[in-house]
């Protein structure tokens, strides 16, 4: 196996990483503690390209693949939480539903601009009263003549609020064994009885936007179904798959982070008159976080590897997820624990690794839908 990068890839590496030191990482604290999210960061995002990484040149994008995709999402998540979940959310979730399923008059007019990044994505599923049992969906959508009248409440909503048009999913209809058929939607975000809000207080990625969406008689017109009106369901757990892949990136990304930090601090930090790194007890925690952060980024690497190559990456996508965001938030809490009291305090930065990287363990598929998900594929 070959597990060199393209000279491509190695190229967007660097760009990202330089974009990422030298304007995100300026702002991280302050997008963190004022919980302000960063819409001129991501204007500059858009200018360098980065929106569109995984979408074809025809349709605003740069032609790139998915691993070039999660590496940059890696990069930006070393920097800022709340900047990479967003980041993954407007790609993955809000542009790539529309490249997948939708058609060429929806690419033309939805799917070139998130990929120019002239703006957001957004995707609603979860709602209050289904998160992991997506299938309970209790949004409607019913035909009246060219249009579909939508009427229910999503929560837990990536960067709606910044949005120029929410894809949302909705039980449209049955099947002829009477169950539901759930199908997605593109509402633009000023169709009449639509209201967003965004009051969340939340304990980490505090800079992404996170809303709620409710939607009161709100008439789209037919043509923004998007895909198989029947085939909703399965168009949207693909879509997650692919968004799995960009999570465990973001974790990666926060994963390492936790890594750097608590390695320079324990060089850096004497007691009992040498380096805390010299002591065996230090030394194992480190190891265990390199070794870790490592396997991690070679299972995220595979699954966009085996997505990129039109293989089945299902299983893989759920390894990636599951590892990758279980590794940072034990990253984090052992760089907290290597700090000691400083690393409590906000200004070390290590404490709000460990806040953002919860979240990734419950987002997109909890830890335990992710070993639902692997059990399955083992044919349990």
């Amino acid at each position: 196996m070959n597990f060199e990068l393209t000279k491509e890839q190695e190229m967007t590496r660097k760009m990202v990483r330089d974009f990422a030191e030298n304007t995100i990482k300026l702002r991280t604290i302050e997008i963190d503690t004022k919980a302000a999210f960063p819409k001129d960061i991501f204007d500059e995002m858009g200018k360098l390209g980065l929106m569109g990484i995984p979408f074809p040149e025809k349709y605003g994008g740069s032609g790139g693949d998915t691993l070039t995709y999660a590496i940059a999402v890696e990069e930006i998540g070393r920097v800022c939480g709340s900047t990479g979940l967003s980041y993954a959310a407007a790609v993955s979730l809000g542009a790539s539903p529309i490249y997948y399923f939708g058609t060429e008059e929806q690419k033309e007019k939805f799917l070139v601009p998130l990929a120019k990044g002239e703006a957001l994505g957004s995707f609603g599923l979860t709602e209050p009263n289904a998160g992991s049992d997506a299938g309970g969906t209790r949004t409607t959508a019913k035909l009246d003549n060219d249009e579909y009248v939508i009427n229910g409440e999503k929560c837990f909503i990536t960067n709606a609020s910044y949005a120029k048009f929410i894809t949302v999913t909705a039980v449209s209809g049955k099947d002829e064994r009477g169950k539901k058929i759930i199908s997605a939607f593109i509402v633009p975000k000023d169709a009449e009885g639509l209201t967003v809000n965004s009051n969340y207080d939340k304990m980490g990625v505090r800079g992404s936007d996170t809303s709620e969406i409710i939607l009161e008689d709100v008439r789209v017109p037919k043509e923004n179904i998007l895909g198989d009106p029947k085939k909703g369901f399965k168009q949207f757990l693909y879509t997650l798959d692919g968004g799995r892949i960009s999570i465990g990136a973001l974790a990666l990304g926060i994963a390492q982070a936790s890594l750097d930090k608590a390695l320079a601090y324990a060089r850096e930090r004497k007691q009992f008159g040498k380096p805390i790194s010299k002591f065996q007890a230090i030394q194992f925690k480190l190891a265990d976080m390199a070794m870790e952060v490592e396997l991690a980024r070679n299972m995220v690497y595979k699954a966009a590897w085996l997505k990129d190559h039109n293989k089945p990456f299902t299983k893989e996508a759920a390894f990636a997820k599951l590892f990758a965001t279980e590794t940072a938030f034990r990253a984090a809490n052992q760089a907290i624990q290597i700090h000691g009291g400083y690393g409590y305090m906000r200004e070390y930065e290590v404490e709000r690794y460990l806040r953002d990287a919860k979240l990734l363990e419950i987002g997109e598929g909890t830890s335990e839908i992710q070993r639902l998900v692997i059990a399955r594929q083992l044919g349990c």
